[in-house]
């Protein structure tokens, strides 16, 4: 069983202003209640998921009604201040999951489905990739950043897992990884130029990032191929939202 925090203290992007009057993304209304509740029923009813934090604008997350095995926490001023908190408020060293507020595709079936291909490696972090092919086959009107490797053509996902006592050395790394995260070159840039040739020679692989990654940081890492592409789908841009409130308007 393991714990879970959602991040939930992000503000709307300038194009989302446009077509909202909230604050911050996780408020975002679909099918009448805020886009964090889809992510949070999705964590509850997980087998595999205990407690579940969010970590957001209290005040605001409080006028809505969770599930009694949530709390609620008042986010940090940046991302990597939000996740110290989260991660303070675990205070356990157990693998635990960590989710966006953004992602309300997320199921449950995809959270057990990588929750549990997790188990099959020792490692301090786990993070999902979801095939191009199998994400335009699903939604093929969403655009997402891709990377070419030798496998494959592949998207990131939106959750991890994540040993809580690698936090605090990896903060600096992991601002640099959210700055660049739309950019699959200057994610690659900070690894090292070799991954980047290898990258530009379409011959790089998944083990070898796992193993740069694990050089940088002195940590393990294990990437894990999921076909469950809504782990990926974040709603940062106009059509996003127009989308997933397509889908769960249904």
């Amino acid at each position: 069983m393991h714990d879970a925090i959602i991040l939930a203290g992000g503000k709307n992007t300038a194009a989302l202003k446009r077509m909202t009057e909230e604050e911050y993304e996780a408020l975002n209304s679909i099918a009448g209640k805020p886009m964090v509740a889809f992510v949070a029923a999705a964590l509850v009813s997980s087998k595999n998921i205990g407690r579940v934090l969010i970590i957001g604008p209290r005040q605001e997350l409080e006028k809505t009604s969770f599930p009694e095995q949530i709390s609620i926490l008042q986010s940090g001023a940046t991302l990597l201040e939000t996740i110290q908190i989260g991660i303070a408020a675990v205070g356990h060293s157990h693998k635990t999951l960590v989710a966006t507020s953004d992602i309300p595709l997320l199921t449950t079936t995809a959270v057990d489905h990588f929750i549990e291909a997790c188990t099959e490696k020792e490692a301090d972090l786990y993070y999902p990739i979801v095939a191009k092919k199998i994400h335009n086959r699903q939604y093929p009107t969403n655009k997402r950043t891709y990377v070419e490797l030798k496998e494959g053509t592949f998207t990131g996902g939106n959750i991890f897992m994540v040993n809580p006592d690698i936090v605090p050395r990896c903060l600096e790394f992991a601002e640099q990884v959210i700055e660049k995260r739309k950019s699959p070159f200057a994610l690659c840039r900070l690894l090292g130029w070799g991954i980047v040739w290898r990258l530009l020679c379409r011959n790089l692989t998944i083990t070898a990032l796992e193993k740069r990654v694990s050089e940088i940081l002195g940590i393990t890492g294990n990437v894990i191929k999921t076909p469950y592409p809504e782990i990926g789908i974040d709603v940062d841009k106009p059509g996003d939202l127009e989308l997933v409130q397509t889908l769960l308007g249904r």
